[in-house]
């Protein structure tokens, strides 16, 4: 089985991508098969490199939080080519490149994706709900249009990096002339910049807005998931496609109703009459109440499965097959305290029972029973 992404590349799951980044380029160094002959280095640098490929990518690691390996396709990580050279994975993290391979010009950056809160009832957690988010972001400047520049003037040509996006230098070092290639810290690799600043932005292009949001959180979400909300992010550079929103699912425990997987599980008492004689009861399900017929003999531990009476099962396309069911857990109370009509009842009661004790026979007991359900067994 698959290890972990998070795990392979030692960060937790709320790292950003700096962290994520920065992982990947210290196991790299380690572990790329040019550089550690080991005969665990190949298997190990391609379990590093599809780790950082999925949890790099917004998309890919939404659906991974989601969904596991089952939700981004792992093909092992790589294509047919093999692997990446040493020099590739140096230019990239470091700017640098050998026998005088250029660093690729910046373009227009995409914009940020932002993140929100959502907190839900459990009974909205079943059947979806829509909900009105309120954040703030980065919107592309409407006097500027995004450029920076005051209308009526224009860009020019970077002094820094006479309009190339970057700055080239020779370097010497053990292995004879390298030549260093960095991103124009100016012009950001644009290679031009602002000469007369827009007066709304100030030259940054873009302004922070507060924004109100209409999402649909559909029947079947979990604690935790996220919910992407294409291009609803901040705004990116000239052209460039906007970041989007990730909603983060908060769902509240409910009064007495719990969650394991699709089903519901409810826990409810009855008195030993009814568990003798038997009874018929109604128990609240998401939906009402529902009648249940408790059987003569009825024991602790005994489950009843209502169908049908679940979580709707969430694909992962946003749709949902089927629903699971509400598992009753029955508990037999005894009473603690009894009216003197109630214990001359049970007085007589007693009488008519064999005070031998019966040790159980081997096979599942309640104790078992309650074992098996936190271990994941369906009763």
């Amino acid at each position: 089985m698959a290890r972990d992404y998070y795990e392979v590349l030692g960060v937790s799951r709320g790292a950003n991508k700096d962290e994520i980044k920065q992982a990947f380029r210290r196991l790299a160094r380690e572990w790329h098969p040019d550089v550690n002959k080991s005969p665990e280095a190949h298997t190990k640098f391609q379990e590093i490199n599809e780790a950082y490929q999925v949890l790099s990518d917004d998309d890919q690691r939404s659906r991974y939080d989601r969904f596991g390996q089952a939700g981004v396709g792992s093909t092992g990580g790589f294509s047919a080519t093999g692997f990446p050279g040493f020099d590739e994975i140096f230019e990239e993290f470091f700017g640098a490149a050998f026998g005088g391979r250029s660093a690729r010009r910046r373009g227009p950056r995409p914009g940020q994706d932002r993140r929100v809160e959502v907190t839900i009832t459990f009974e909205e957690s079943i059947f979806g709900t829509e909900k009105t988010v309120e954040f703030e972001r980065l919107d592309t400047c409407t006097v500027c249009g995004g450029n920076g520049a005051e209308p009526g003037t224009t860009l020019i040509r970077c002094p820094e990096c006479s309009g190339a996006g970057e700055i080239r230098r020779p370097q010497q070092t053990l292995l004879g002339t390298m030549i260093s290639v960095q991103t124009c810290p100016r012009c950001q690799g644009k290679g031009e910049v602002v000469q007369t600043p827009c007066h709304n932005c100030r030259g940054a292009g873009r302004l922070r807005n507060p924004v109100s949001l209409n999402i649909h959180i559909p029947p079947g979400v979990r604690e935790g998931l996220q919910i992407q909300i294409r291009g609803e992010g901040d705004s990116g550079d000239m052209n460039a496609p906007k970041g989007n929103l990730y909603a983060v699912v908060h769902v509240q425990e409910h009064e007495y109703f719990k969650r394991k997987d699709n089903d519901v599980i409810l826990d409810i008492s009855i008195n030993v009459a009814q568990a003798a004689l038997g009874d018929r009861i109604f128990v609240p399900t998401v939906e009402g109440e529902h009648e249940l017929v408790i059987p003569a003999g009825t024991q602790t531990g005994k489950v009843f499965r209502l169908r049908g009476k679940g979580v709707p099962r969430l694909r992962s396309d946003g749709s949902n097959s089927g629903r699971g069911d509400q598992l009753v857990y029955i508990s037999v109370e005894v009473p603690t305290r009894l009216s003197e009509e109630q214990r001359r009842l049970f007085e007589e009661l007693a009488n008519t029972f064999s005070h031998e004790i019966t040790p159980q026979r081997n096979g599942k007991g309640f104790f078992d029973r309650v074992m098996d359900f936190f271990a994941g067994e369906q009763p």
